[in-house]
């Protein structure tokens, strides 16, 4: 009788910890979500999934996620850079920039547009929605993957960018899956 106690607990803290794998508490307010289902509604963008940057979080954590705009989960999460710029010497802050030359990770709304093959192999263009990120395409900030991008957390930064989001190439591989797949553009929030 014990182990069968055992298990059924086990079993609950484990559905307890999947669901809170999927959770979006605690590393995306739901007020972006919001914002982003609000701003997609009645467009031809996706409305199915969105991608959000937290770059409140640490950048050795994941803080790039892919959300389902429909069921309210995470599907995939992922170490991103940001830009060299955008580090404040002796501080756990950031700056952001939209200025060309600056090396700093712009906020706001992108749109993902199509797929290239350039300096990093395969990568997406960026178009800047906001005031914050007009600049994104005369800035050549794009999403690509680095080899210095680790897969999983840890307690090291991300290595930095010239201000574009870089990802592993094992999490650039996930993400290409949902880009590819998808048949109208997908939006990318960046917020702080």
């Amino acid at each position: 009788m014990k182990k069968n106690i055992f298990l059924f607990l086990f079993i609950l803290s484990c559905s307890g910890v999947m669901c809170q794998e999927n959770s979006a508490s605690g590393v995306l307010p739901a007020a972006k979500v919001l914002e982003i289902k609000n701003f997609v509604k009645g467009k031809s963008y996706n409305q199915d999934i969105a991608i959000f940057i937290n770059f409140k979080i640490y950048s050795g954590k994941y803080r790039y996620f892919i959300y389902d705009l429909k069921n309210n989960k995470i599907l995939q999460k992922a170490i991103v850079s940001h830009g060299s710029g955008s580090v404040i010497q002796n501080s756990d802050s950031l700056n952001f920039s939209n200025i060309e030359g600056s090396y700093q990770s712009s906020l706001g709304k992108y749109e993902i547009l199509n797929s290239y093959n350039g300096k990093f192999g395969k990568a997406y263009r960026l178009k800047g929605l906001d005031k914050g990120n007009s600049n994104a395409m005369q800035r050549a900030i794009v999403l690509h993957s680095f080899g210095c991008i680790q897969d999983q957390e840890s307690p090291a930064p991300a290595c930095l960018s010239l201000g574009c989001p870089m990802l592993s190439a094992n999490a650039f591989k996930q993400t290409a899956k949902y880009l590819d797949q998808s048949r109208q553009p997908v939006i990318m929030y960046a917020f702080y």
